[in-house]
Order: structure tokens, then C-alpha cells, then sequence
């Protein structure tokens, strides 16, 4: 019962101090840093209340492959908070979202703002070369590229098809791509507003140097994230899975 209160009161105040910094601080629309760094500032006080009042943390493992520079990196999608700690984290964040968020009031506002790119998905290829001419900008600009292979959230243990969006980026930028693996879905349950006390752990895994062949890349890429987050979940190896990715450019929702 108490689980369920802190975490209704933390479901609330996320939301309400995202309107409120966000009517404070519109200013920093107009200003592409300005508005990054106010959704990182947001990040970090998004994860204290969850501390506080959630009794939920997170520590992070690998960080010595946690990148400065320009960088891709795959992350698996599980819920909302790997997209606020990755902002928090890195010190210059962009990430591949699908364009019906850019609609959302507030959030969408501020990934408009911040220059994370955003992915039609109904375009085909020509989403593909829209992400990839941006992603190029970002990425001389000194921007971490942070894109969602799966394209979806899924649940601890499960495994969604890798999109080709990833490969695409990891090719044409010719850049590492780090892979991330993590546990927040065993603490930050969606759907609901359900925050388990605990900490969450984010792990930065070994980077996959350029210059690998699709196959090889997406197949390296699986295996490097899903054991790990399995393992962090603490869930018994995958079995009999499908690897083959369905033609979509990734993203998240």
C-alpha cells in the first residue's frame, strides 16, 4: 500500500514539475543548448524525487565506456526512465524518437527544441535518409546519438526484433555504437505508475568498433545487450529466439 502511494505522489510531481519548469523556463525554447540543458537539469530532479520518494535509485556499471564525445549508442527500451537518466548522463544527448512525441505538450516541445530527431514512420526510406542526414549534423556538432533498437518498450525478459534504423546510423556515421542494457522495468513498471523501491542498474557495455557488415553488427549488438539485461533482471537466458529485423527505422515511444 505504501509502494503504491509514494508512487502515485511521484506520478503525479514528475508531470507537474515538468509543466512548471517547462512554463519558467520557455525562454530556452528558443535556444537549442539552452533547451538541452534544461531537460537535463529536469533529469536530474526527476531522478531525486524518484530517490526520495520512491526509495528508487540507480547505479551505473561500465562507465569508462560511458562516451564524452561524438557516439551512438543502442540502448534497450523497458520504460520512461532510461530516456531521463541517458539525458542526465550524457553530456550531450540526442535521441531518435518516433514523431508523434514531438505532439505531446511540454515533452515534445523540448525534444523539438533540444534537436533530438524525430522519425516518421510512415515515410519508408525516406524516414531513413531524413534520420541519417540529422543524425550526421548532430554528430559533427558533438552529439551523443541515443536510438532504441527495439522501437518499443518491452518487458524485462522479453525480446523485440532489432530495427535496421540502428544499423543504418552505425554505418553511415562510421562512429562505435555502445551498447546499453539495463533493469528499469523491474523498478519502473510500465504500463502504471507502479515505482518499486531499489536501484535500477544502467551498464555501458564494450563499444562496437566500425566497420562491421549489417549481420554481423545487429547479431553483435543483440548479443552484447540482451544477456546483460537479462542478467540484471535476473532471468535465466533467452531460448529459441528469432533474430531477423522487420523494415522499420527504430526509435522510441
Amino acid at each position: 500500500m505504501l509502494i503504491t502511494l509514494r508512487s502515485a505522489i511521484c506520478g503525479v510531481l514528475m508531470p507537474l514539475t515538468a509543466m512548471l519548469t517547462g512554463t519558467l523556463c520557455a525562454p530556452s525554447l528558443l535556444n537549442r543548448i539552452w533547451a538541452l540543458r534544461v531537460a537535463q537539469w529536469w533529469g536530474g530532479f526527476a531522478l531525486w524525487q524518484l530517490k526520495v520518494i520512491c526509495g528508487l535509485g540507480f547505479t551505473v556499471k561500465g562507465r569508462d565506456n560511458l562516451p564524452t564525445g561524438p557516439a551512438l549508442l543502442a540502448a534497450k527500451h523497458q520504460s520512461m526512465w532510461e530516456t531521463i537518466a541517458l539525458a542526465r548522463l550524457l553530456p550531450k544527448p540526442c535521441f531518435v524518437l518516433k514523431k508523434e512525441l514531438l505532439n505531446i505538450p511540454f515533452f515534445g516541445w523540448w525534444c523539438r527544441a533540444a534537436g533530438f530527431i524525430a522519425i516518421d514512420r510512415a515515410a519508408g526510406a525516406g524516414a531513413m535518409r531524413d534520420m541519417i542526414d540529422k543524425a550526421k549534423a548532430r554528430l559533427d556538432e558533438g552529439y551523443q546519438l541515443v536510438i532504441f533498437p527495439e522501437g518499443t518498450r518491452t518487458a524485462p525478459g522479453s525480446e523485440a526484433r532489432y530495427h535496421p534504423g540502428v544499423a543504418g546510423l552505425y554505418r553511415t556515421l562510421d562512429v562505435p555504437c555502445v551498447p546499453v542494457a539495463h533493469n528499469s522495468g523491474c523498478y519502473f513498471h510500465h504500463p502504471g505508475i507502479r515505482r518499486e523501491p531499489g536501484a535500477i542498474t544502467v551498464s555501458f557495455l564494450e563499444p562496437i568498433e566500425p566497420g562491421l557488415k549489417r549481420p554481423a553488427f545487429m547479431e553483435t549488438l543483440r548479443e552484447r545487450i540482451e544477456p546483460e539485461a537479462r542478467a540484471l533482471a535476473g532471468i535465466a537466458p533467452a531460448q529459441n529466439r528469432d533474430a531477423s529485423p522487420p523494415v522499420s527505422s527504430g526509435g522510441t515511444n
